[in-house]
């Protein structure tokens, strides 16, 4: 976790609040470490870019998920056009 912080230049309390928020959920490692995928940095990092410009966490979490929904329905959107064209 220490590390992954110390990527996006936030603090390891920040992504402790994500995964309470059930944003982003990370593997453990037999020790009981945090594992971040490079999905999972790349979820913080726009979370932490939100916050930065004052929105609360929960907010932020919000949003982040709406982005990721409207990006999935674009794709399955093109998906389709493009498999049954007009």
């Amino acid at each position: 976790m220490g590390r992954a912080a110390e990527i996006l230049g936030t603090t390891p309390g920040f992504l402790r609040s994500l995964d309470e928020a059930k944003l982003i959920t990370p593997q453990r490692s037999a020790g009981g470490h945090r594992r971040y995928s490079r999905y999972q940095l790349r979820i913080a990092a726009r979370a932490r870019e939100i916050v930065d410009q004052g929105t609360p966490l929960d907010a932020a979490c919000r949003i982040i998920i709406l982005e990721d929904q409207l990006e999935e329905a674009l794709r399955i959107n093109a998906e389709l056009r493009r498999d049954h064209p007009s």
